[in-house]
Order: C-alpha cells, then sequence, then structure tokens
C-alpha cells in the first residue's frame, strides 16, 4: 500500500483540528484540496477513515493511519532537520499527561524542553487512567499513564508513584469531625472531573456510596484552591500540601503509579524527551 505524505497530513490537521475548514488553513490549501486528499485517501484503503460529525474524528480505521501519519511526519522532520545543515525547524511532539503531574513534577521536563530551539510540544491534559488511549488513537507519541502494560508498538519504564493525601482545611476538618476522625458520609467533597474516582474509593473503603455535596472543579490548580478555601476535602498530591491544609487521617494516603509510554521510533526528540522525563520523576516516590 503506497499512502501519499499528503494524504496522511490531510488526516492529521482534521484530527488536530476539528474541520475540513479549519484544517485547510493549517496546509495553506483549500478545503475542496483536503476533502479531495480524504477520499482518495478512503479509496486506497478501502475504508471511511473520517466521521464527517463536528467535529469532524478518526474513524477506528483512520486512527490506525493516524498513527503512522504522526510517527511518519515525527520522522520526516528528523531527517529533514539533519540535512538543513544547521538550519533547524520545527518539530511537533504531542504529549499526554495527567493534570496533577503537569502541576507538579512534570514541569521540571516542561522547562527542559523549554530550552529546545526545535521543538513545538503539544499537551493533550489526560487522567493517568486515560492516557494510554491516546496513545492508541495515535494522537500523542508518549504518554504519563498509570497503564503498566505497553500499548502496542510502544515501550514503557516506571516512573514511580505521586501520592494523594485526603486533606482539607483546619476549620472544615474541625467542624466535620465525629469522634476521632471525619464524618465522611456527611463531609462535602471536592472532585476533579467525572473521571476522578480517587475521592470516591476512599469513601467507598468506609462503606459510603456518595456524600451528600460533590463539588466538582477541573483545573489541577483551581482544585486546590477550592479545597484551601474550604470548599470540601480532596485528595491533594502530596508535593502540593501547604500550610493553609490538614491531612484528615494521620497516615491515610493513596499511590497512584506513574509509567512512561513511547512509540518505539528511532527517534532523537524523542530519546532527549523520555532522558528529561526520567530526571523530572526523580521526585517521585
Amino acid at each position: 500500500m503506497d499512502l501519499a505524505p499528503s494524504q496522511l497530513a490531510a488526516l492529521v490537521a482534521i484530527a488536530d483540528h476539528g474541520t475540513f475548514e479549519a484544517a485547510a488553513r493549517a496546509l495553506h490549501v483549500t478545503p475542496s484540496a483536503v476533502s479531495q486528499r480524504i477520499r482518495a485517501l478512503e479509496s486506497q484503503v478501502g475504508r471511511v477513515v473520517v466521521q464527517r460529525t463536528t467535529p469532524c474524528r478518526p474513524t477506528a480505521d483512520g486512527e490506525v493511519l493516524l498513527r503512522l501519519a504522526r510517527q511518519t511526519r515525527l520522522l520526516h522532520d528528523e531527517v529533514r532537520d539533519a540535512l538543513a545543515h544547521g538550519h533547524t525547524s520545527m518539530v511537533d511532539l504531542p504529549v499526554a499527561v495527567n493534570a496533577d503531574s503537569l502541576a507538579t513534577w512534570f514541569r521540571d521536563a516542561v522547562a527542559e524542553v523549554a530550552g529546545w530551539d526545535d521543538v513545538a510540544l503539544r499537551l493533550h491534559v489526560e487522567d493517568q487512567a486515560f492516557s494510554a488511549g491516546l496513545l492508541r488513537s495515535g494522537e500523542a507519541l508518549a504518554a504519563v499513564t498509570s497503564e503498566p502494560f505497553a500499548v502496542q508498538g510502544c515501550s514503557v519504564e516506571r516512573l514511580g508513584v505521586l501520592r494523594y493525601v485526603p486533606a482539607a482545611t483546619p476549620e472544615l476538618a474541625t467542624r466535620w469531625r465525629r469522634g476521632r476522625g471525619p464524618d465522611w458520609a456527611a463531609m462535602p467533597v471536592v472532585v476533579f472531573n467525572e473521571k476522578d474516582t480517587l475521592q470516591h474509593d476512599v469513601l467507598a473503603a468506609r462503606g459510603v456510596v456518595e456524600p451528600p455535596t460533590v463539588h466538582r472543579v477541573p483545573t489541577s490548580a483551581d482544585f486546590l484552591e477550592a479545597v484551601c478555601l474550604g470548599l470540601g476535602w480532596g485528595m491533594v498530591p502530596e508535593p502540593q500540601l501547604d500550610d493553609r491544609l490538614v491531612p484528615l487521617v494521620g497516615r491515610l494516603h493513596v499511590d497512584v503509579p506513574l509509567h512512561w509510554q513511547r512509540w518505539r521510533l528511532d527517534s532523537p526528540v524523542l530519546d532527549r524527551l523520555t532522558d528529561a522525563v526520567r530526571r523530572a520523576a526523580t521526585v517521585l516516590r
């Protein structure tokens, strides 16, 4: 099967921008040209590769081609730079990372990338339990994930664990104390989003199915601020604990294992990023 680079580039642009029109602007061609390339690609493989929805999304077969397209583009960009005799151009690097890692230890990796003039880092913020899906779909070439088993075509290595502690303001902890511990069934709780089960897992272990008040605050910084303002208790990453908060129960904590998965490509850029992530992860337990 001989797939044209322009067809694969059109598929990537549609996946990244959501419409044929936006993809055309990114590629500096007409929407008609993008449509023709996708139709030609679908004719070549004998499958529909793009769902014509709003936004447009790759089909399952399209995701297979999207993985190939992103890998091919990365390797093409690196070869082009190697032959440019010092005139480097930008390499696009899509990476998935969970919000709490991005707010804590992963910042050191970002700081390293800040010194690279040849890389455009494109971060997908996704829960660590779901980020491996972005590798499977081709939306990311590397990911911080809780999945210890390598996605097909990827390598995996353990980074450590990010420790979470159930915490609240001293005032809220005092208000909802019953006897020697918190009144878990009555105390309001803050969760990150619908994928965040950390708080509910702690409650389930204590026989609480659903607390009466559940606040949802879907950014890491604002989640922390909401807990610090007394909106409710929450599972706070240990590196973010400060004197505004107190642990609700002495030694109670949850350790979330983190792994680094990347596509098995002979890519100097991915190698550099992997080394930066390893250095940043040395602070994990």
